[in-house]
């Protein structure tokens, strides 16, 4: 499974923070890790202690976390004091996982959740190392440093906040008109997104939001797309939000949005993810080329490299541990994926390869193990396609795979339908 990291507050209604980050993250099948940076006694009602954890203590969990986890993506949520905000800021500037900043200022039943020196650091350390940035409007205007009284202000407070490369979500909900207007600022361009107004924003809605956005991020979803969809749940969390105590009603953080192709991709992104795991924990070091190996996993219909996910920088021996060279994303192995396509065209269940070094005696173990591999017939200046067609074409049954024994590059190409098919092949050879 997934997991995500969220940096936050306890709430003890349950409502906010670090509890509700957990249940939303879980919606979306992502599994949250968490650093508590301050425990809080509140409840619908108001906040009426505050008791802000020392900056060694959340950087203990930081590296607990940290040292153990595939974390792949961050949300901060309260983090009350500058010392707090360095520690988390200096622990994750180096970390490749994308960073979403909730500023976290005020409880919806209005009592302040930061020191005086919580927005000077936010700005100076945290805000030059996150992805996006989700202030409401009495936020957006601590970091901006001006009030925003209409959309024209809107716009510019996120290009303030944005200034250093930072994508902004300068949420409506406090601001004015009859519907909510949020302002999402990436790459220097405004997308407005609207939805209808609600009674109640409901306690956590800020909290459950975020945590969407960081969870689809951690299912490899691309920036736009995680907010938008994220943006369609948190209005059916208020919606259907409910009461718990006397004051403010709780957001409903458990949502899910219909099943869609945004959905299925993200089912490719888990799966092979898995796969690549089990691949890396049990293949052979010897069977790893020089310049890596990879595995690829096509959605249904894929019309090029950008609709099959692989390990970006491929698997690679580091240390005497195969070890991923980077994420696993969309388009990230051009070569393996002309392969996969041109596979696909004359067998369209085959929708996952996974390319390893190959010797004589591998071709011999497969055979053994009755996996039908077949040599690849290729030219001098022939193209990947001429040459995976001509490989398989004759072929009574479609082979398990084929493999190039010649050249400095010795390789054999496993086909599957998925990777769990693919890695049943693999685990037939040892």
């Amino acid at each position: 499974m997934r997991t995500a990291l969220t940096v936050a507050g306890s709430d003890s209604v349950g409502g906010a923070g670090i509890q509700a980050d957990i249940k939303a993250m879980a919606s979306v099948g992502v599994h949250a890790a968490t650093v508590i940076t301050a425990v809080t006694a509140q409840n619908t009602c108001s906040v009426s202690e505050i008791y802000p954890l020392p900056a060694d203590a959340v950087q203990a969990q930081l590296d607990a976390v940290l040292s153990d986890c595939d974390i792949k993506a961050v949300k901060t949520g309260m983090l009350y004091s500058a010392d707090i905000v360095k520690v988390v800021a200096d622990t994750l500037e180096d970390h490749s996982a994308p960073l979403i900043v909730d500023p976290v200022m005020v409880a919806t039943v209005g009592d302040k959740l930061y020191d005086k020196t919580y927005v000077r650091a936010l700005k100076e350390k945290l805000l030059p190392v996150c992805e996006l940035i989700t202030p409401n409007k009495h936020e957006a205007e601590e970091l901006a440093g001006f009030k925003i009284n209409n959309e024209d202000d809107a716009i510019y407070a996120c290009e303030i906040i944005g200034r250093e490369g930072t994508s902004v979500l300068l949420k409506g909900g406090h601001m004015f008109g009859n519907n909510v207007v949020d302002y999402l600022y990436i790459s220097s361009g405004i997308t407005k997104i609207t939805n209808p107004r609600l009674k109640s924003a409901g306690h956590g809605s800020g909290c459950t939001l975020s945590s969407f956005i960081t969870a689809n991020m951690a299912n490899g979803l691309d920036l736009m797309t995680a907010v938008m969809d994220s943006r369609k749940m948190i209005q059916t969390s208020i919606q259907t939000q409910y009461s718990v105590g006397k004051g403010v009603p709780v957001v409903n953080p458990n949502v899910k949005l219909p099943k869609k192709e945004d959905t299925i991709r993200v089912d490719v992104l888990r799966d092979l993810d898995n796969a690549v795991e089990i691949i890396s924990e049990t293949v052979p070091l010897e069977l790893v080329p020089s310049k890596g190996m990879n595995m690829a996993y096509a959605i249904k219909g894929a019309k090029g490299p950008e609709d099959i996910a692989a390990v970006e920088g491929r698997m690679l021996v580091h240390n005497g541990n195969v070890k991923k060279g980077g994420p696993i994303k969309y388009g990230a192995a051009e070569h393996l994926s002309y392969v996969l396509l041109e596979v696909m065209k004359t067998n369209p269940d085959i929708k996952c390869v996974l390319e390893i070094k190959v010797d004589k005696m591998l071709v011999r173990d497969m055979e053994a193990a009755g996996l039908k591999a077949v040599p690849t017939k290729k030219q001098t200046g022939e193209s990947i396609s001429k040459t995976v067609r001509a490989s398989v074409e004759g072929c009574k049954t479609f082979p398990d795979a084929i493999y190039e024994l010649d050249g400095r590059n010795p390789k054999v190409t496993i086909f599957g339908t998925n990777p769990k098919n693919v890695l049943s092949k693999f685990d037939r050879l040892f």
